[in-house]
């Protein structure tokens, strides 16, 4: 009964900003994530503390205008991942185009499958989908939301066009599994994990416990591993969907090494996306709450 009195106002908001024009839920949802930015104090103390740790000669109100956008981000997306029912291949070009497509081409023609990796930055919900709109499902490594009806609700929308979903229960399973057959895996690298199956590397030069499940994969199957980060251009009024070629793989005698050594690679990669859209990422997650033996806690 809770979960069903939780979801009632989720769908209201749902089918509300489905059927406005894209402007106008924009604009609505825009005001939904401020009204969230300005009564859930705890979200901002993580943001404000994390962009601590990431700019330190930032000021107050610079890391102010920053957190701003973020929730002015986390609104638009909202808006648009509502809509995404409408979308169509004839249409969707105007929500989202390909930036350097050609890249994942080169990497799918290898035909040992390819990872994307990405980070809750810009769009991501909208680069998937638009992905399997263009005619290029992929699988989605995805964590259940707490609320099943919500969760379906989501999962739903996510897979319109082909797109599955990989759950964190079978996660290493079907990593393997999706390489093996030459399938295209989004797997979001940019949130706090513990050990064994994260690993600690430098983000922001802070050490952060980091999924290492890609890079195990990738060495096991060789398969390519492409950033692939969803934009938005202010100057297109649209989201990029951009990928960049496919990272090289350390390798060495050192199995256990050569996983640390991609895991730190492929997180400066998210590192450098976020110093250059630091409005467009997800502040608000407590990135560095694990932290190594005898380290005291950040936040």
């Amino acid at each position: 009964m809770r979960h069903r009195l939780e979801y009632a106002p989720v769908w209201l908001l749902v089918k509300t900003l489905a059927i406005l024009p894209r402007s106008l839920a924009r604009f609505v949802a825009i005001l939904f994530a401020f009204l969230i930015y300005v009564l859930h104090a705890r979200l901002r103390r993580v943001g404000h503390r994390n962009l601590q740790i990431a700019f330190p000669a930032a000021t107050p109100r610079q890391r102010r205008r920053i957190l701003r956008g973020v929730y002015k981000t986390i609104g638009r997306q909202l808006a648009d991942f509502c809509q995404l029912p409408s979308l169509t291949r004839e249409n969707i070009g105007q929500l989202a185009v390909y930036d350097g497509f050609e890249n994942y081409e080169v990497a799918k023609r290898r035909g040992k499958g390819v990872f994307f990796l990405t980070a809750h930055l810009g769009g991501w919900e909208i680069g998937s989908f638009a992905h399997s709109l263009y005619g290029h499902p992929l699988r989605i490594v995805v964590r259940p939301l707490d609320n099943p009806y919500i969760d379906r609700l989501v999962e739903r929308f996510r897979t319109l066009h082909a797109n599955t979903t990989i759950g964190k229960d079978e996660f290493a399973r079907g990593l393997l599994a999706a390489m093996r057959a030459g399938e295209t895996v989004g797997v979001l690298m940019d949130q706090n994990m513990t050990p064994p199956q994260g690993v600690f590397v430098d983000f922001f030069g802070q050490a952060a416990c980091t999924a290492s499940g890609i890079a195990r994969v990738a060495l096991k199957t060789d398969a390519a591993v492409v950033p692939a980060f969803t934009i938005w251009d202010p100057a297109l009024g649209k989201y990029r969907v951009h990928f960049d070629a496919a990272l090289p793989l350390v390798r060495s005698a050192d199995h256990e090494s050569d996983v640390v050594a991609n895991t730190a690679a492929f997180t400066k990669v998210i590192e450098d996306y976020v110093r250059r859209f630091p409005e467009q990422w997800l502040w608000v997650h407590r990135r560095w709450k694990t932290r190594p033996e005898g380290q005291p806690p950040l936040y």
